[in-house]
């Protein structure tokens, strides 16, 4: 077996107002923070997921195009997918950068022949950090010349048909797959480390 990764960036962010991509988290853009977390995990090729090149793209960083018209994940999981020389991605989001290096590895530890691994929250796949096998492809492409184009329905046609391995979340590692969506979601994170910066100094 073999891995890439993908950062999937092609989110129109209408709730952030603005590009997430390039917003400050802890002092750096979220796409330098994700894309330094796939680097450790020593991947065979790493792509850009987006509907347009990103200006911010490293040289040694390959763009895949959602085909018009964008699905959102869903199209660039199955872009990078037909793209791709691996046999398994590994997407993630740009805007989860609480998940970590331990966590994706355990993933990756999972997959198997033509099978890749989702993590579940209770009920609910969590598809933006996921390993895909190239045999999904297939499904994916289906789905988008379908008229549902809801991630979590094609999962579990993944999962039922063997191409997807579920992974239940433990309530420690919950807290990885928050994602930010909103301009306070950011600033509840960085408001606590400020408050006891405060209150350390005076």
């Amino acid at each position: 077996m073999s891995i890439c990764a993908a950062l999937l960036a092609g989110g129109e962010s209408r709730r952030m107002g603005k590009d997430k991509a390039t917003m400050l988290f802890r002092g750096q853009p979220l796409w330098k923070i994700q894309l330094n977390l796939l680097r450790k995990l020593k991947p065979e090729e790493i792509f850009i997921s987006a509907r347009n090149d990103p200006r911010w793209r490293p040289d040694d960083v390959k763009f895949v195009a959602d085909e018009a018209p964008s699905r959102g994940p869903l199209s660039g999981i199955a872009a990078t997918l037909d793209e791709m020389r691996s046999t398994h991605l590994l997407a993630l989001a740009i805007d989860m950068p609480f998940m970590n290096e331990t966590y994706l590895r355990s993933l990756c530890g999972f997959a198997a022949r033509g099978c890749g691994v989702v993590p579940r929250i209770d009920r609910r796949a969590e598809p933006l950090a996921a390993i895909y096998p190239r045999q999904a492809l297939s499904d994916l492409q289906g789905a988008l010349a379908s008229s549902d184009f809801s991630l979590q329905t094609w999962i579990e046609q993944l999962v039922e048909s063997g191409k997807l391995r579920v992974i239940p979340v433990t309530e420690e590692a919950r807290q990885l797959f928050r994602n930010l969506n909103e301009l306070r979601d950011m600033e509840d994170d960085v408001l606590p480390a400020t408050l006891n910066q405060t209150s350390q100094s005076s």
